[in-house]
């Protein structure tokens, strides 16, 4: 029996590549709305019904309607909005962040889909905070860039017109929206500082965090403590240094689900630099979105991802 699955906003980007990620998914039937009545609640609440899962890649205020409209049929819910990425009765949809987050996940009704900027710094920072490495209220400085699929329609509408004039930096007033989320899930208590850039090339993310001050022994301790977070981990690697050097490349691991994070710095001087790279359409979205769908369903945890991570690897 194929488990019934309804993308809400599967025309947008983030949309499109869950269900290609799922149509020929044999346990999985896509529960679909006519195009014309897409914006039709009845028609959506009638979606939600049938399905066993929502996903939705929308808008936020559209997020929190569809959850409204879901909760009189039990609707269990992926949501990779921002909407809900903070709030206290929905579960953090990235299995590798913790003990027991992945556990969460698979017993969750409401599940909020990790942010592709934020995957990466809590990815980095979480460990180094929990084994006392990084003060919570270090507030460290993140920066990074990400391909321009990561701003929506609009942004890719922007360059793919050619209205956009090429890269560019933002940010930088400090009210990025993933940050009260690298806050939060990064178990800091102080808000770091974040001034991400979009490159003029499609998808593909890197990210650096700069922790000056953490010994000559900082690289070895960081590098140990990521190691021991992510061991045995299928889609989160901790790999060389040497794999990101002399360039750190944002498209490297594009088409999969896979998520690479390597320590770099100074010795002599102890400035460390922590670096993760990932496709921001990948494990930074629709393909966390299938792993959180695979675990909550209790199917195998890479059914629509393993192909492309392999891939990556070779």
């Amino acid at each position: 029996m194929a488990y019934k699955v309804f993308i809400d906003g599967e025309a947008g980007t983030t949309g499109l590549q869950i269900r290609e990620r799922l149509e020929a998914r044999a346990d999985i039937h896509l529960v679909q709305v006519d195009p014309a009545r897409r914006k039709d609640a009845g028609a959506r609440s009638e979606a939600l019904a049938e399905a066993d899962v929502a996903i939705l890649c929308l808008p936020d205020d559209a997020a929190r309607e569809t959850v409204v409209l879901a909760e009189p049929h039990g609707t269990r819910i992926i949501d990779a909005s921002t909407a809900h990425r903070v709030a206290e009765d929905w579960t953090f949809g990235f299995a590798e962040m913790a003990p027991g987050q992945r556990a969460a996940i698979a017993s969750a009704r409401h599940v909020s889909n990790p942010g592709c900027w934020s995957t990466c710094a809590i990815a980095l920072i979480r460990p180094l905070v929990a084994a006392g490495l990084v003060a919570p209220d270090a507030a460290p400085a993140i920066s990074g860039v990400s391909g321009y699929t990561g701003g929506g329609k609009a942004m890719i509408a922007e360059f793919e017109t050619g209205a956009s004039s090429g890269s560019f930096l933002y940010g930088a007033s400090q009210a990025h929206k993933h940050l009260p989320e690298i806050l939060k899930h990064g178990l800091l208590s102080a808000v770091p500082l974040f001034v991400p850039s979009v490159g003029d090339y499609a998808q593909g993310m890197a990210v650096a965090i700069q922790l000056p001050g953490l010994g000559t022994e900082g690289m070895a301790s960081a590098e140990a403590a990521l190691s021991a977070a992510y061991a045995g981990e299928r889609f989160v690697a901790v790999v060389p240094a040497a794999t990101h050097e002399p360039r750190v490349l944002p498209e490297r691991l594009n088409g999969t689900n896979r998520l690479e994070l390597s320590v770099h710095g100074n010795a002599a001087t102890g400035s460390v630099t922590l670096v993760a790279v990932l496709d921001n359409l990948g494990k930074g979205a629709s393909g966390a979105a299938v792993q959180n769908l695979n675990i909550m369903l209790g199917c195998d945890e890479g059914a629509g991802l393993e192909g492309a991570a392999a891939a990556a690897a070779e």
